[in-house]
């Protein structure tokens, strides 16, 4: 069963936070400046997923986005409420499959399933399964901007893999979680301190200060069972509604 992930850069090694589809430990491989897969019907594709959807009666978002501009929306979470504005207007078919899957209630009473402390520092959710392989039945394309402002600076770094092309994710930032290039589906990392990551993540959105100071407070209380960097939540995390 596959997962989906965010790369973990610790200097050399390379760490990886899984979220949809993948391996348990994949390497991530920075995917370059994708554009999104064109569909007939609309700029953007959704093609099926040959993972089962982790909840059924999911309609596939519609090719055409309902908007093309920075949209707020609140994550709330049974540890406070997440305030994100999503940037449609940067990654539009990105933001059109979380709206789809919000107004579905996808996301309603499902958990972040991973936190990292260690590396890189985020919150990972949007898995209904709770394991980092559920998806929504169906993928689409990366949305990554070349020399992306969002994601300076970027610097070659030796990792365990050779020397990659490693940019920072500030604080804040609201990104997709994957197993690859163009393998996108529900899963979205929560960005509470600077990250060191290649630049093969769409970035679809960034928090408030409240918001940050919500997810800061999660990470504040460590890992369930004395793990170490990377692992659930101590205090477990469920986002009860997306709206």
């Amino acid at each position: 069963m596959k997962r989906s992930f965010v790369a973990a850069i610790a200097l050399i090694p390379l760490l990886v936070l899984a979220a949809a589809c993948g391996s348990s430990n994949p390497t991530t491989k920075p995917s370059g400046s994708s554009s999104p897969t064109q569909a007939a019907s609309g700029p953007c594709a959704y093609p099926s997923s040959d993972q089962p959807a982790a909840r059924k009666d999911i309609k596939t978002p519609p090719a055409t986005p309902t908007t093309t501009k920075p949209t707020p929306v609140t994550i709330t979470t049974n540890k406070g409420a997440i305030n994100v504005t999503l940037e449609a207007d940067k990654a539009p078919c990105t933001v059109n499959s979380f709206q789809s899957l919000a107004s579905q209630g996808y996301f309603n009473d499902t958990p972040c399933h991973r936190l990292t402390t260690a590396g890189i520092f985020v919150l990972q959710c949007g898995d209904p399964s709770g394991t980092g392989t559920g998806t929504p039945g169906y993928t689409f394309a990366d949305e990554l901007i070349k020399d992306d402002p969002r994601v300076q600076p970027c610097k070659k770094v030796k990792t365990a893999t050779g020397k990659q092309q490693i940019c920072t994710y500030a604080a804040g930032t609201v990104a997709m979680a994957n197993s690859g290039p163009d393998t996108n589906g529900s899963q979205f990392f929560l960005v509470y301190k600077d990250s060191p990551l290649p630049n093969a993540y769409t970035v679809f959105g960034r928090m408030d200060a409240s918001g940050l100071k919500t997810v800061r407070s999660i990470a504040a209380a460590g890992l369930a069972n004395g793990a170490q960097g990377d692992g659930a939540p101590k205090s477990p995390v469920t986002i009860t509604s997306v709206k």
